[in-house]
């Protein structure tokens, strides 16, 4: 007996069949996950450097303003990161 979600992933692949994607597809878009990856680390090496300089000198304004930008910065790569996949996907598609 299947499960309620071996039941519904069956139904959904009926309606939009999974796309097996090639060896070189699946490197393409690792590539894309391990640079965005890097910049993800080096802004968190750098930044949280800056942060522990800021701390040291007891500016706690200047360590939640580095903190935001960290967030930031992660947000946006991550987004970044996201739109070249989905760009790379569409492309596989045509």
């Amino acid at each position: 007996m299947k499960s309620a979600y071996e039941l519904a992933m069956s139904r959904l692949e009926k309606s939009t069949p999974l796309r097996q994607l090639s060896e070189a597809q699946k490197q393409a878009l690792a590539e894309i996950d391990s640079e965005y990856g890097a910049r993800i680390a080096e802004r968190k090496i750098f930044l949280e450097g800056e942060i522990l300089k800021a701390g040291a000198g007891s500016d706690p304004a200047a360590v939640a303003d580095l903190r935001r930008q960290l967030a930031s910065d992660i947000v946006s790569l991550e987004e970044k990161r996201e739109e070249k996949k989905e760009k790379l996907r569409r492309e596989m598609e045509a």
